[in-house]
Order: structure tokens, then sequence, then C-alpha cells
């Protein structure tokens, strides 16, 4: 299959039930271009399968749909063996997929990312969509799979925006922005209006340097709408092995981090040893892939947690300290690169 279709570019558009994935999808298809073949992949918890149905049949677009389960779990075969043939049949230019809302993307991250698809499937942004009048309800907002999707997720589409209040919005917008690792953009997109070039840029977007823009936020305006644009760092995707590294130093701190490609895979117990080596007073934080799994690290005031983590974009790493206290760059560097599989003692 990749002798027909290399690295194309596939887009994870999530949400809670209700979010209004499906409009957005629609509104993203009236503005692509024209020039484009787009497959959209739909799965919908129930069995009849309406959200397909809802799709106009085109010559440049492929909808298929999966009814009656979970692309992340019940479905994750036969998923696979839909895509092979959509991507044999149709070779499109671009793939979008919407999972259940009920459904966990991490393990639909992995199908895409594993052995069938390599050199084939890229993943690209990864959407959450969110409506901020969900936030006042614990039933979503305590749901695990409604924090997985907004956990995996690398950029935020505010859907809703017109029947939320100021008060919702401004929440919404927080938790996006504080999240970590950073988003790359957060997005209000009232009645599913979002900007297509937040798909396509976001190929463009790894071109770029990462050192261009720093850790500055930069808004962009499209139709009066403000776009908050961030994490500059996350623009290019790391290559395998080849580690990028960050540095940064403002009010008296210094900051040291570093991304690994997703198919990096670290020895659990000796990066944690090495991280538990490090200086008392330096706050480490990191979410790693690890052979036990995605695993997010967090120590503060000498105190570590290891907890499971849904974000499967990359592995990163963050080192926090007063100017001067931070461990010498290459030398922590080389030391990671003895904790992943395969390499150290």
């Amino acid at each position: 299959m990749s002798t027909i279709i290399a690295n194309l570019p596939v887009h994870l558009i999530t949400g809670f039930l209700g979010s209004g994935k499906s409009t957005l999808i629609h509104r993203l298809i009236e503005r692509k271009p024209a020039e484009e073949r787009w497959a959209v992949l739909i799965n919908e918890f129930g069995q009849v399968g309406i959200d397909q149905a809802m799709f106009a049949e085109r010559e440049d677009l492929v909808v298929k749909g999966l009814p009656g389960g979970c692309l992340c779990c019940q479905l994750a075969f036969v998923m696979q063996a839909t895509l092979v043939n959509l991507l044999h049949r149709h070779r499109p230019d671009r793939l979008i997929i919407e999972p259940s809302g009920l459904g966990h993307p991490a393990g639909l991250l992995e199908v895409l990312r594993g052995e069938a698809f390599r050199g084939v499937l890229e993943v690209r942004d990864i959407i959450v969509v969110l409506d901020p009048r969900r936030l006042d309800d614990p039933r979503a907002r305590e749901h695990e799979t409604f924090r997985d999707q907004l956990e995996v997720a690398d950029a935020v589409a505010l859907t809703m925006t017109d029947l939320s209040t100021t008060e919702q919005l401004a929440a919404a917008r927080e938790l996006a922005v504080r999240h970590w690792p950073p988003r790359r953009w957060v997005a209000e997109a009232p009645h599913g209006d979002l900007p297509v070039a937040l798909l396509l840029e976001s190929e463009a977007r790894r071109g770029e340097s990462a050192a261009k823009g720093s850790s500055t936020h930069r808004v962009l305006r499209d139709a009066a709408r403000g776009v908050l644009m961030l994490d500059d760092f996350a623009a290019v995707r790391p290559e395998p092995g080849r580690p990028q590294r960050n540095v940064g130093e403002s009010l008296g701190y210094a900051t040291l981090g570093w991304r690994w490609h997703p198919d990096d895979v670290f020895d659990l117990d000796r990066v944690t040893a090495l991280l538990g080596r490090l200086p008392r007073g330096l706050r480490v934080k990191g979410v790693l892939h690890s052979e036990a799994g995605w695993k997010l690290y967090n120590r503060a005031d000498g105190a570590v947690s290891l907890t499971a983590s849904a974000w499967r974009q990359d592995s990163r790493l963050e080192v926090i300290g007063e100017t001067g206290s931070l461990p010498e760059a290459e030398a922590l560097e080389a030391a990671l690169r003895e904790c992943l599989c395969g390499t150290g003692g």
C-alpha cells in the first residue's frame, strides 16, 4: 500500500456527544481546496449510521460510516480493513476521522500509527470540539472519555459559542490554554465555522523552523474571529531518534525541554531513575512513551507522581529551575538517549 499512498494527512476530530463534530466537518468540506479529494470516516455509537447519510454525494468526497461500536476498541480491526480498502479504491488527498463521541481516541491513534500504516498515514492536528456549556455539567466534565478527548488533542475548536455565556467561554479558553503539553491553537467555531487553513497549514507548519516565534503567542484574525496560536516549539515534528531541544530563560528562571518522535520508546525504570537523580529543587514534568505505555511524570517540591496519559503526539520532558541550576543540556540529553529501549545497559 505504501507504493500507492505515502504520508497521507490524517486529521482526527474528536469531541463528546452533541459537541458539533459533524457540523464542523461539513463546514470544513464547504471550504476545502477544489483540487483535493477528501475521505471522511465516521464512527457512530448507534447502529443506524445517520451521520454518514447527512453528507451529499460528490466526486471530490468519499464518506464511509462505521456504526455500532467504537473505532478505538470494538471496531479497531474493522476500521483497519476499511481504511485499507478506502485508500486503495479512492486514493484521497486528505483523511478526516470522526470517532464516536463516547470513543477513547488513544487506542485509535495506536492503530493509525501502527505497522500496518507506517509511511502511509501521517497523523496531523488532532482537534477536540468543545461545547463550553459542557464544563457546567459534572456528568460530562468528570467522564473519563470527556477528559481523555481533551487530554489527547493538540488543538481545540470551541463550538456553540453563540449559546454560551461569557463566563462559560472564558472558562473553556482557560482550560484549553493552560493545558500541558501546550495546544497548537485554540479557536472559536460558532456554527462549526472553523477556518480550513488550520487543517491545511498543519502541513506547512511542519516545514517551518522550530525557532520561529519562540514562546510568544501569535494571534491570527480570520473573518473578525480570533485564533490563538500556541506552542511554536511543536510546529516541526521531531524525527525518530533525533529529539528537538528547547531552552529558555526569564524572570530568574530557566527551562530545558525536549520532544521525541512518538515511535521513540523509553525504558520506564531507567528514565524515572535518571529523573529521580536530578537535583531536588528542580521542577520536572514529562509525558513519555514507554514500554509500559504512555505515562505522565510530574515532580514538584520533591514529590513524584507517575500516571497514565492519553497524550500520543510525542514524548516531552521539561526541567525548570532557577537560572544557573539546570544540568548541562548535552550531558542530560545523552543520558536520556541511553534510556531509550534498545540502548544502554
